[in-house]
C-alpha cells in the first residue's frame, strides 16, 4: 500500500475514532419515564430530517407513555412531503401532542400552519403570527392555471381535513391557502385557529391542565400542571445533517469537491483529493436534496463546474473557463426555488467569491499546464549524454531525479559508489562509463566557473 494512502487511511481512521468518541461524551437525550412531557423544537425550514425528527419524538412519546408531546415551533415553511409526514404522526398519534409557536416573534407561515392546527392542542407565545400557506411550483416556473386549480383545492381538502379533525375554523385555513392570509396570536385565537395564547412554557402547561383532548377516538384529561419536562433536542447526527442542510453549506461543498477531483485527476495516486472531493460533493447532493431546488439552477451549476474543470485539460483560450464561470454564476443565484422558499437564498458574497475562487483556480492551473508543455523533452536519445552521477548499485544509478537502470561500457566493471558519466542509451537502460578523476576534475572546475 503506497505510504500517502496508509496515511490517509490512517488519518480517516483517527477522525471516526475521535467522531465516535465525541458522540459517547456528548450530552444524550432526557431519560424518559411515563407521565412525563416531552418537548420536541423544530426552529428553522421543515425539511426531510426535522420531519423525520418529529415522527420518531412523537413515536417515542408513545412508547414511553408519556403525558403529552410538546413541540416549541418556529418556522417559515418547508417542503409539503416532510409536512404531511409530520401531520400524519400527529393526528395518528396515541399520545396527546401539543403545538406552541414559540418565542415571541416567532412564526408559523406556510408548512408550519399545518403542523400548528394538527396538534390536540394549539397555543402561541404572544407577538407570533401564522397563516400564508398558499403553495408554489416545486421548479420555479409558473404554474397553468388548470393545474394550479388542482394544486389549491387538493391543499385546501388537506388543510380543511386537518382543521375539521381538531375542530379548528376550516373556513380560514382554506383562506390561508388561498389567499395566504396571516394574523397575530390574538386573532387566531379570536377565529378559532388555535386554542390559547400563552405567555410561557410553564403557564402553557399549567393552562392546559385538566383539559380533555380527543385521542385515537378517546377522551383523555391532560395532567400536565406538575409533569416533569424531558427535552428531546435533534440527535447530534441530525443536527449534522440539518447544518447541511443549507444552501450556502451546499454551494461550498460541490466547489471543494470539484476542486478535489481536479486535484486527483491532474496527479493520479494522490488519493486524498479525491476521497476527500467525492465526500464533499456526496454530502453537497445530499444537502440539495432536503432543500426546494430549482433543478435549472443546479444543472447550470454543475455544468459551470464541469466547464472549469475542462479549461485546465483544453487549450481553449479560456473561453471554457469564462463559459464554465458565467453559468457557475448563474446557477448558483438561480439554485434556491425561492417561489417555494423565498425565506431562503444562496448568499450573494459566497456566489461572488467562490466564482471568483474558481476562475483564479483555473487560470493559474491553465498557465502550469501551459508552461509545462512549452518545457524542452526531457527524456530523449542524447539529452543525457554527459552527465555524471554515482551508481547507486551495480545496476542502478539516479539521473535528474530519476532512477534508471544502466549497463556499463563494454569491458568496464562498475560497483555502487563508483562515479560515471553517461555516454548513451539503450533503450530503457544508460549506457555508463567510469569518470576518471581528472575528467571529475575537469567538470567540478567547469560548474565552478
Amino acid at each position: 500500500m503506497p505510504t500517502l494512502l496508509r496515511a490517509t487511511v490512517r488519518w480517516l481512521a483517527a477522525l471516526c475514532v475521535v467522531a465516535g468518541s465525541a458522540g459517547l461524551i456528548a450530552p444524550g437525550p432526557a431519560r424518559a419515564a411515563a407521565g412525563d412531557v416531552h418537548v420536541l423544537t423544530l426552529d428553522g425550514i421543515i425539511n426531510p430530517i426535522s420531519g423525520r425528527y418529529l415522527e420518531r419524538g412523537i413515536r417515542e412519546g408513545a412508547e414511553t407513555g408519556a403525558e403529552a408531546v410538546l413541540i416549541e415551533l418556529n418556522t417559515p415553511g418547508g417542503l409539503l412531503d416532510a409536512t404531511e409526514t409530520i401531520t400524519s404522526a400527529m393526528l395518528d398519534a396515541s399520545v396527546p401532542v401539543i403545538v406552541y409557536v414559540t418565542p415571541p416573534g416567532a412564526r408559523a407561515a406556510s408548512a408550519g400552519t399545518f403542523i400548528t392546527m394538527a396538534g390536540h392542542v394549539a397555543a402561541m407565545a404572544p407577538s407570533t403570527r401564522i397563516g400564508a400557506a398558499t403553495p408554489v411550483s416545486g421548479d420555479g416556473s409558473d404554474i397553468p392555471d388548470d393545474l394550479r386549480e388542482k394544486i389549491i383545492n387538493d391543499t385546501v381538502s388537506y388543510a380543511r381535513i386537518i382543521a375539521d379533525e381538531r375542530g379548528r375554523n376550516a373556513d380560514w385555513a382554506e383562506d390561508a391557502v388561498r389567499d395566504a392570509v396571516v394574523v397575530t396570536a390574538t386573532e387566531a385565537v379570536e377565529l378559532g385557529v388555535v386554542d390559547l395564547v400563552a405567555e410561557s412554557r410553564a403557564a402553557l402547561l399549567e393552562e392546559i391542565d385538566g383539559r380533555s383532548v380527543t385521542v385515537r377516538g378517546d377522551e383523555v384529561t391532560l395532567e400536565t400542571a406538575d409533569a416533569p419536562i424531558a427535552a428531546f433536542p435533534m440527535s447530534p447526527f441530525e443536527d449534522f445533517l440539518m447544518v447541511l442542510s443549507d444552501p450556502n453549506i451546499a454551494v461550498i461543498l460541490l466547489s471543494l469537491g470539484s476542486l478535489g477531483l481536479y486535484f486527483e485527476l491532474s496527479a493520479p495516486g494522490s488519493f486524498f483529493p479525491g476521497i476527500a472531493g467525492a465526500i464533499a460533493i456526496v454530502l453537497g447532493l445530499f444537502s440539495l436534496g432536503t432543500l426546494p431546488i430549482n433543478y435549472a439552477g443546479l444543472a447550470l451549476l454543475l455544468f459551470g463546474l464541469a466547464l472549469m474543470g475542462a479549461e485546465i485539460w483544453v487549450a481553449s483560450g479560456g473561453v471554457l473557463g469564462i463559459g464554465g464561470a458565467v453559468a457557475f454564476l448563474l446557477g448558483g443565484l438561480l439554485l434556491i426555488d425561492d417561489t417555494q422558499a423565498p425565506f431562503m437564498e444562496v448568499s450573494r458574497p459566497l456566489i461572488y467569491g467562490i466564482t471568483l475562487a474558481l476562475v483564479l483556480f483555473s487560470l493559474v492551473a491553465v498557465r502550469a499546464v501551459m508552461r509545462t508543455r512549452r518545457r524542452p523533452v526531457a527524456i530523449g536519445g542524447t539529452d543525457m549524454v554527459g552527465l555524471t552521477t554515482t551508481m547507486r548499485s551495480p545496476g542502478s544509478v539516479y539521473v535528474e531525479g530519476e532512477l534508471w537502470s544502466v549497463r556499463p561500457a563494454e569491458g568496464v566493471e562498475l560497483a555502487a559508489g563508483d562515479r560515471v558519466r553517461v555516454v548513451g542509451r539503450d533503450g530503457m537502460r544508460l549506457i555508463v562509463e567510469p569518470l576518471s578523476d581528472a575528467a571529475e576534475t575537469s567538470d567540478t572546475e567547469d560548474k565552478e566557473s
